[in-house]
This record gives structure tokens, C-alpha cells and sequence, in this order.
């Protein structure tokens, strides 16, 4: 900034000004829009910490910003290029990909020396901007495009705002006391989204675990408990089975490649299910398994979608999200459709996430195959037994037998068809079965209404950024048109 002395206030206000035709938009009439830099009174504070090689510093540096809290090093841990920060200064970030992450330094009673690296562009405390209300204005999406679309250097993880280019950026300056009043209705309205957004995610905690106690609990046959005992007939599995059975007769060429992988010890682990239940083999249950393609897919929409391991949720539902596609003449998109009630299971994924598996639904049946990590399993009585044996698979107890067959190489493990259609399978009788399924489809209804009406870090983001939106255009009802206008705060901004 140039010398006061050197210039008049007015022409200097003049240069500090932005002018109209160049604001962003509109603000309260007694509201100004500044430069950044002549709201900066930041002088170079260079210092070397090996210098004070005994010394204490407290570090402000982009790896420990997620701490919210600096770090404590002593000088001979810290190297050269760093800049002593004092309370109330403003950091902000300048360094792609953490570019506009935005630190206020708290007082500490200057316990140690607050230093910062290079990576941070710092605002020294000025008398006509209050330090939080600049926090708050550097964080909103505005300033974090305008920052992200001026940037030097090649490459995303190299690029960098220059703070000579920041000094010329726009700020929206109200009265000081209204900036006060603007970081208390902030912080007031963003204590109160991070109360819903943790009582929301203690709430989808206590769901999942609810979920878990029910999948628990009607594959133990206690869902069923009460229904059992007031039952005049006795219905038994082994008719059921028996229906199956005929199927499975017709597919003899597949149960003839079936070898159990399953180790025979899990027999041993296998827990008690009413007597009227059986443990069978999924083998048994499945018509057909079949793997996706390899074929290399793309971006163009006019071909079929392919579903990926990706798509698939660790509840057992589907995202149709960043899809990929390959063309409608690809000769295997016959053998590899998709029906109402197939299984679609994730073969080759982390081991935290392999073995997650998917119902096909009606609005999905037909309009899509799948990739190669998948394998689609299709069921005898598919209709009846596939939303029971897809929770089962995506239960605790399914996922253990899976993952005492999976194999880990380099990050990744792998569960094929034979190791998948080796697990056991708790099933009831057909009708107890049909009783089962309809409270795990309502169960899940319910489920998916609570994951669609709450998708918290999104919401709550979108949130604060509509605040922080209305509050920089003097929106959040805090502004008093009669206080004196901030041109005022500027020119003693200016002299000072």
C-alpha cells in the first residue's frame, strides 16, 4: 500500500474501492466493496527456527489444519521459510488441492512463538475488519472460485494463488458492528446445523444398529418366534426344499462344478435354528452365477450402462451414479442381463468391502449389465428366497463365512463364485420365509426413505454455504441502515 502521506485520503479511498461496475453484487447501501489488500496491515515477519534451536513454536501448517489446533516443535525441528503469526491473524490457504482453507490464530497469552510456513498468505488484525468476519468471508464458495481460478504454476497439486493477485480481490465490507453481529448470527445458525448434523448421525448410528439386531434376529428365527407358536399347522422347510429340488435337478451340468471351499470346521460354528429350519448350501439355492464383462467401457450415454462394484451399497442397494457405458451391439449383453431379484455379488474389492451384494429391482431389471468384478447370482424361487439370501450374504455372520475364503493380494481381495456358493444359508419354511421378506423389504423402505431425507454432510455444507451467502449480502436480518457507512471504517482504515 502506498504512504499516506504521498496521497490524499480520497485518493486513496478511490484506489481501495472497487469499483461498480466490477462489485459482484449488490450490498447494503452502507456497505462497501474493498480490496483485500487495504484491509491488510500485514508486515513480512520473517523468522529461522533453527536459530532458536531450544526454542518452543507453535506451527500453523496445512497438514495439521484439520486439527484445528497448530503444532509444537521445537526450533531445531522446523525448517527455514517461516513467518511469525500473531493473535487474530487471518491464514489462508494459497496451495492447491487445500486452496481457501481459512485459520483464525487464537490468543494463547503468547505462551510460545506462533509461526506459520509459507503455504499460508496471512492478514494481520486491521481495525475496520473483525478477524472471524473475514474468516467466515474467505471460506464462503465466491472467494474459493475466485481464488481457484487465478492460480500459478502446472499441475492440480502444484498450483498456487498469488498474493499479489489475492490483494486486488473483492471483500464486502459492512459497518464494524454489524460484522460483529454477522459472526454471532453465524456462529449461532452453524451451532445449530452441527447439533442437527450430530443428532442425525447418532440417529443413522442407532438405525444401523437396529438393522444389524433385526438382520440378526430373523436369521435366528426370533423374529419369527411368536408367529411359529400360534401356528396350527406345522410347516416344515424340507417341502420347500423339495420344490427347489426339481429345479435344481434340471441344472445338473452346474451343481457338477460346485466344490465346496468352505473349510469343514465352520459346520462346528453354525448356531442353533428352530427345528423346523434347515442349513443349506447356497450352492443349492443358485440357478445360475455368472461374471460381468471386461470389455472396456466409456462415457457415451447412447450405449447400455454397466454397473460396478461402485454401484453397489454396503446395504445392499444401488446407486446409479458415475456410470459407465459400452455399446448396444456388444454380444454378451444377453448373457449378461439383469432380472427382477437377481443377486448381483462384488467379487474383488478391499477386504472391508468385498462381498457386498445388491438386489436387482424392477427399475433397474433390464436396463443395465454389469462389470467383472460382479458376479450375478440367480436363484431358484428367485422370487421368494432373493431378498432373504441378499441381506443373509450382507449380514454380519454371512460376511464372516465369506471372509474366512477370501483371498488378499496387493490391497485387494477376492471371493469367486465356488467360495460364494459355499457359505450356508439359515432357511425357513416357505412361509415363514415369505413372513421374513416382507418385514426386511419394509425394514429397508424405511431405511432408504431415512439415507434420502438425510444425507448429512451434504445438507449440512449446503447449509452453511446458504448462510454464509445471505450473511456477505447483508441477508441474515442483522443490518441497521442507520449506522454510519463503512466508507467511514475505510478511510480510518486508511490512516491508520
Amino acid at each position: 500500500m502506498s504512504n499516506p502521506k504521498e496521497k490524499s485520503i480520497d485518493e486513496l479511498l478511490q484506489n481501495a474501492l472497487i469499483p461498480k461496475e466490477e462489485q459482484p453484487y449488490k450490498v447494503p447501501e452502507n456497505w462497501v466493496w474493498v480490496k483485500l489488500g487495504f484491509v491488510n496491515n500485514n508486515i513480512a515477519r520473517s523468522i529461522e527456527p533453527s536459530k532458536f534451536v531450544d526454542e518452543i513454536f507453535e506451527l500453523y501448517s496445512v497438514p495439521n489444519y484439520v486439527l484445528n489446533e497448530p503444532e509444537y516443535l521445537s526450533g531445531k525441528e522446523i525448517g527455514s521459510n517461516k513467518q511469525l503469526v500473531l493473535p487474530n491473524e487471518v491464514l489462508l490457504c494459497k496451495i492447491n488441492p487445500r486452496i481457501n482453507r481459512v485459520w483464525v490464530v487464537t490468543a494463547n497469552n503468547f505462551k510460545y512463538r506462533q509461526i506459520a510456513s509459507t503455504e499460508w498468505i496471512v492478514f494481520s488484525e486491521n481495525i475496520g475488519v473483525y478477524p472471524i468476519y473475514l474468516m467466515y468471508y474467505l471460506r464462503t464458495s465466491y472467494f474459493r472460485q475466485l481464488l481457484a481460478s487465478n492460480v500459478s504454476g502446472v499441475g492440480g497439486s502444484l498450483t498456487r494463488a498469488r498474493p499479489k493477485d489475492v490483494e486486488s480481490y473483492p471483500l464486502a465490507m459492512p459497518p464494524f458492528q454489524e460484522q460483529i453481529r454477522i459472526v454471532n448470527r453465524i456462529s449461532s445458525l452453524f451451532l445449530k446445523t452441527d447439533e442437527a448434523s450430530r443428532f442425525i448421525e447418532e440417529a443413522k448410528e442407532t438405525f444401523e444398529l437396529r438393522r444389524a439386531a433385526i438382520l440378526d434376529k430373523a436369521f435366528h428365527g426370533e423374529l419369527t418366534r411368536a408367529w411359529r407358536e400360534n401356528q396350527k399347522s406345522y410347516y416344515t422347510v424340507e417341502e420347500f426344499l423339495e420344490k427347489i429340488n426339481k429345479f435344481s435337478t434340471k441344472n445338473e451340468k452346474r451343481n457338477k462344478k460346485f466344490i465346496d471351499q468352505l473349510d469343514s470346521s465352520y459346520k462346528s460354528k453354525l448356531y442353533k435354528i428352530p427345528d423346523n429350519w434347515k442349513w443349506v448350501k447356497l450352492d443349492d439355492l443358485i440357478e445360475s452365477s455368472v461374471y460381468g464383462t471386461s470389455q472396456k467401457a466409456n462415457d457415451d450415454i447412447t450405449g447400455i450402462p454397466v454397473l460396478r462394484m461402485g454401484n453397489i451399497t454396503s446395504d445392499g442397494g444401488i446407486v446409479l451414479e458415475s456410470l459407465k457405458y459400452i455399446s448396444n451391439e456388444c454380444a454378451e449383453i444377453d448373457k449378461l442381463d439383469l432380472q427382477t431379484n437377481d443377486i448381483l455379488f462384488n467379487r474383488t474389492n478391499s477386504y472391508e468391502l468385498v462381498g457386498k451384494s445388491a438386489l436387482i429391482t424392477e427399475d433397474i431389471a433390464g436396463k443395465a449389465i454389469f462389470a467383472s468384478y460382479l458376479i450375478r447370482i440367480r436363484l431358484h424361487e428367485k422370487n421368494k428366497l432373493a431378498t432373504y439370501v441378499c441381506a443373509f450374504i450382507n449380514s454380519y455372520f454371512g460376511r464372516q463365512m465369506l471372509l474366512s475364503m477370501a483371498t488378499q493380494q496387493v490391497g485387494q481381495a477376492n471371493i469367486n463364485s465356488q467360495k460364494l456358493a459355499s457359505i450356508f444359508i439359515p432357511l425357513p419354511s416357505e412361509k415363514e420365509l415369505s413372513i421374513i421378506t416382507n418385514y426386511l423389504k419394509s425394514f429397508k423402505e424405511r431405511n432408504d426413505y431415512i439415507d434420502s431425507s438425510v444425507t448429512v454432510e451434504n445438507n449440512v455444507n449446503e447449509l452453511k454455504e446458504a448462510i454464509l451467502q445471505k450473511a456477505f449480502r447483508g441477508e441474515l436480518g442483522t443490518n441497521n441502515p442507520t449506522e454510519e457507512s463503512a466508507v467511514e471504517l475505510l478511510k480510518a482504515t486508511i490512516q491508520s
